[in-house]
């Protein structure tokens, strides 16, 4: 058996191949007529950010799984894998934590003010602290929460601790799972309007394209603050831009991006309300040796022995 690995992962993961004797190689240039000439012959293939097109899928004849390491799935076609029998994995179990703690952070840097208290005492005015401005608590505030899987409810944990209301929206979730889990369940605009902060935990497709808009923005607090660790084009940057101009919110953290990397001279870089970082929220040391060991788990189980295959990882499972 031979098994790609598109882009570096950490060495736990080959690791892993090489005790049960299978053998693997690393891509790290994905020009289509290479990828053609290195995978037509691969059963397997563990891929982290580079496309797989189903130009490139086609020509792979002995293509039995594709793994990602990672929960999104967009850079893979996936209705190519899915008309073709081929089984689609995620790394389902090995970044809720990262994404969630990831998400605290961007929380607690806007509520305290965090840069420029710091950007105060560097500054060398200490004693101007009083000038300020108000930072809050996130004690006894509520939180909505956008998609209720892994992330949503290692988030909410998270939230719990600091006695926060929780909100949860997601209509493929149970109501009761929700209030087992402490938390409340709640449509989508009335969680808008009562939010002090939100949460975006959803996979970017037709129905999550753009659900947080103009029209959003004009029903939430000017309070609010708003995170995306998720998929860039859930939130319309437009909408957010304008948003925080005209100080309909206080401000967001932003991890992923409609157009990845953003362009130069972004409008986003020039707001100090807006906390941006390098869609690495899942990619702590740990997230990383986690993921790299579960793509690569996920493809051994699959070819040597499906009964220890982790299904809940595999996305196209009807098939």
């Amino acid at each position: 058996m031979k098994i790609a690995i598109m882009g570096k992962i950490h060495s736990d993961g080959p690791e892993i191949l090489k005790k049960n004797n299978i053998e693997n190689f690393e891509i790290n240039d994905f020009e289509e007529n290479y990828l053609i000439n290195k995978l037509c012959d691969v059963d397997g293939i563990v891929i982290r950010t580079a496309n797989l097109t189903s130009k490139i899928l086609s020509k792979c004849e002995n293509l039995k799984i594709v793994s990602r390491h990672g929960v999104g799935y967009d850079n893979v076609d996936s209705n190519y894998l899915k008309k073709n029998g081929i089984p689609l994995a995620i790394t389902g179990t090995s970044n809720a934590v990262s994404v969630a703690e990831h998400v605290m952070t961007m929380f607690l840097y806007l509520t305290k003010n965090i840069n420029l208290s710091n950007n105060l005492v560097k500054s060398g005015n200490f004693k101007k602290k009083s000038e300020l401005p108000d930072f809050f608590e996130l004690y006894k505030k509520k939180i909505l929460i956008l998609g209720f899987g892994r992330i949503g409810q290692e988030l909410a944990k998270r939230c719990l601790g600091f006695d926060m209301e929780v909100y949860i929206y997601d209509p493929f979730v149970s109501k009761n799972i929700i209030i087992e889990k402490n938390c409340f369940p709640i449509n989508k605009e009335e969680g808008l309007e009562i939010a002090d902060y939100i949460s975006i935990h959803m996979p970017l497709n037709n129905s999550t394209k753009n659900f947080l808009s103009f029209t959003e923005f004009d029903l939430v607090k000017k309070n609010l603050i708003v995170v995306n660790t998720a998929r860039g084009g859930i939130i319309n940057e437009e909408a957010l831009l304008e948003a925080i101009k005209k100080n309909k919110i206080k401000g967001a953290g932003i991890d992923v991006f409609e157009n990845e990397p953003p362009r130069q001279k972004h409008p986003f870089f020039e707001l100090e309300n807006i906390l941006l970082t390098p869609h690495n929220a899942a990619l702590t040391l740990e997230c990383r040796k986690r993921m790299s060991v579960e793509s690569c788990t996920n493809v051994i189980n699959y070819l040597v022995n499906k009964k220890k295959l982790n299904k809940t990882n595999i996305v196209n499972l009807e098939i």
